[in-house]
């Protein structure tokens, strides 16, 4: 299955190249125009009216070809073997038991007790007026 999506990325880069490639050699519709009043030659490479039908023709097929590619892999993007669970289904998902703010600084709660070999760390003094209840 590996194989098959490498092969077809492979075909669908090498047609976005060969269409980029393509549309850029192409002329636009009013390039005709500027070459009637004389502002440059107006031919190329595979004679005047035989580039047009070559070079759209072509690029026509590689629009098709890059258009079935896409449509593969996204197919095979999505298909995924059915087990019934999904990612988040399958990981096991552990929250933290909730801590009210402030737990070890209200008097009658218990901090927890430091790791044996551990040093304790005081905790940080209360800013100026911080945990104050203001009175009128």
């Amino acid at each position: 299955m590996n194989v098959l999506l490498t092969i077809v990325l492979a075909i669908q880069m090498i047609t976005a190249l060969g269409m980029i490639g393509l549309i850029l050699v192409q002329h636009g519709k009013g390039a005709d125009m500027g070459a009637a009043f004389g502002s440059g030659g107006s031919g190329s490479l595979f004679g005047a009216s035989g580039s047009a039908n070559f070079l759209s023709r072509t690029t026509a097929v590689l629009a098709g070809v890059f258009f079935v590619c896409t449509l593969a892999l996204a197919y095979f993007g999505n298909a995924r073997p059915q087990t019934g669970t999904s990612v988040l289904e399958g990981a096991a998902i552990t929250a933290p038991a909730p801590v009210a703010p402030g737990a070890g600084q209200i008097p009658g709660t218990a901090s927890p007790a430091p790791a044996a070999g551990a040093v304790a760390v005081p905790p940080a003094p209360a800013a100026s007026g911080a945990g104050q209840i203001p009175t009128k």
